[in-house]
């Protein structure tokens, strides 16, 4: 059974992966990761980024779901907000994804009320070195 979950876990971490990528494509701000599978029984992980405008929300929106689509064959279970463009929700299950305009993140503030989540920050995963590589 063990063995199970791990692999639903890592599952869930590369569509959450996938998900981080797709809104850094978009030039999504403080992209963060939280792994709330132990906390949290909806959900494996929260992938949580800011956008600055109305525009860009629904941009992100759209390559996201385009890329979980193109890789994983998947596309989400519900969507909110898109027509407003102040908080977009994007429910795949496994992984929800918050993508929030600076003030609701500000207000809202996700990380915090979820702070007891293991927290992985994409922009430092993404600037670490390959292991084996000489950079």
């Amino acid at each position: 059974m063990t063995e199970l979950k791990n692999n639903l876990l890592d599952s869930s971490k590369n569509i959450a992966w996938t998900i981080a990528q797709a809104a850094d494509e978009r030039k999504a701000e403080n992209i963060v990761l939280l792994r709330v599978a132990e906390v949290c029984y909806v959900t494996d992980y929260f992938v949580i980024a800011t956008g600055l405008s109305h525009v860009q929300l629904r941009a992100i929106s759209d390559n996201i779901e385009a890329q979980v689509a193109n890789e994983f064959n998947q596309h989400p279970i519900h969507i909110e907000g898109k027509s407003e463009g102040n908080w977009i929700l994007q429910d795949y299950g496994d992984v929800i994804v918050h993508l929030l305009l600076p003030e609701e993140r500000d207000f809202y503030n996700l990380e915090a009320f979820w702070a007891h989540a293991e927290k992985i920050d994409f922009q430092s995963e993404m600037l670490k070195p390959i292991k084996g590589s000489n950079i």
